[in-house]
Formats: structure tokens, sequence, C-alpha cells
């Protein structure tokens, strides 16, 4: 096939362009060093989560189905008027009862949930001992609250790029270079914990039916999270 010499001079020059790029990236590169710098702090605990549960038998579905809901309507009315207490219904289920030979059912069961969360722990604790009355512990747990972790990863994201152009200047130092650039560098956080619902350390008495439980001392304690910085620098020789 015949090519005009202008469209081949076109054709050889956009080849090239094109391959300049690779040119470069295949280039050799020398005096890397990879680091890594850690940093870490102590977070406060500030939110508390709670589960509590309503749960009964009937060999009736329907009457069954109707008390449970009116016991966690209850509830949660209750809670509404509690302020700063988010509430939210977990699960809820229903299962038969069988006989002891496993036949025949004789009954149902129900359970459901309500999940309460809250950064006043006085409120929600005094709150829940008030809703015991009704209905069950499923667990307690502690965690950092979404605004409290954003500000705390900030300051150690901070902390932790400070660290490592620390070390970047040791390691180009000891190099007896001159100086370094950045080629590439990773933060990552851990150690916030999520709630999970352990069994609440709240010891329930026996209690007459207008007797209210105690509301428990609540101590959240701290979580120690840190912000990992992995990078790669190129140390600049003299």
């Amino acid at each position: 096939m015949h090519i005009p010499r202008r469209g081949a001079a076109l054709i050889l020059s956009c080849g090239l362009l094109a391959s300049l790029p690779a040119l470069a990236a295949d280039e050799p590169r020398y005096n890397q060093v990879s680091l890594r710098a850690e940093v870490s702090k102590e977070v406060a605990r500030d939110l508390m989560v709670v589960t509590l549960y309503s749960e009964a038998q009937n060999t009736d579905p329907g009457k069954l189905a109707k008390q449970i809901t009116e016991t966690m309507n209850k509830a949660v009315q209750q809670a509404r008027q509690v302020k700063d207490v988010k509430i939210s219904q977990g699960s809820r289920n229903s299962y038969p009862v069988y006989d002891s030979k496993g036949q025949k059912i004789t009954g149902w069961r129900e359970r459901a949930e309500l999940r309460l969360e809250g950064a006043d722990f006085p409120a929600l604790s005094q709150l829940t001992a008030d809703l015991l009355q009704e209905l069950k512990m499923g667990g307690m747990d502690f965690s950092i609250a979404p605004a409290t972790r954003k500000a705390s990863e900030d300051e150690l994201l901070k902390d932790a790029v400070n660290a490592f152009k620390a070390r970047a200047q040791l390691a180009t130092e000891a190099l007896g270079g001159k100086g370094y650039k950045v080629v590439s560098l990773n933060l990552n956080s851990s150690g916030y914990p999520r709630p999970y619902l352990r069994s609440a350390p709240m010891a329930m008495k026996a209690m007459g039916a207008d007797e209210a439980a105690p509301a428990p001392d609540i101590e959240a304690g701290t979580s120690e999270v840190s912000m990992n910085a992995d990078g790669l620098i190129e140390v600049q020789m003299p």
C-alpha cells in the first residue's frame, strides 16, 4: 500500500510521541528507600450502645404478636422522652415451639429487639434501668462517635505525616544525600472499635412490680487508635 511521505512522517512522529511515556516509565530509579512511621493516642469511647429485647410465648401467634408489639411500642414511646437518644428497631423473630417428641407445635415464641445509642451516659443508663421493668438486657457496649473519630483521625494524620518526614530526613542524612522527594505515601488508621454488644455489666436483683432497676455507674474507658504512614522516598545524592 502506498503511503504519501507526509503521511508516513506523521505516523512516525505519532509513534515516537506514544513511546516517550513508556521510555520514561522504564527509566531506572536509584536510592529509593521504603519507610514506615506510626503514631497513636488514647481516644475516649464516647458513644454508648444498648440493646434491649422483649420475648414471650403463647399458643396463639396473633395474640403473641400483639403482646410483643404493645410492649415494644410502649418502650419506644418512653425512650423518645429522653433527649439525644437514637432509637432503632432491631431484629424480630417468631418461631414454633414443639412438644417433647418434636413433632407437634404446642405454641409460638417471639422476640423483638430495641437498640438505643447516646453520648449522655447517665441519661441513657437511667433510661435503660427504667426500661428493664418491661424488657430484658441484650447487651451494652461503648464505641467512638463518628465526629470524635474524624477529629482524632485528622489530628493523627498530621502527626503521621510529620513523623514520616522526620524519618525521611534521617534516612537521607544517613545515605549522605542532599535532599529527597516522596514517591508514594499511604495513610491508614486502626484501633477504632465498633459496637458488638457484649453482655452488660449490670447485675439485676429480683424486683417487685413497682421497683425500678438501679442505674449502673458507667466507665466507658478509652481505645488506643493509631495512624500508619507507609511510603517510598527517593534520595537525591550530591
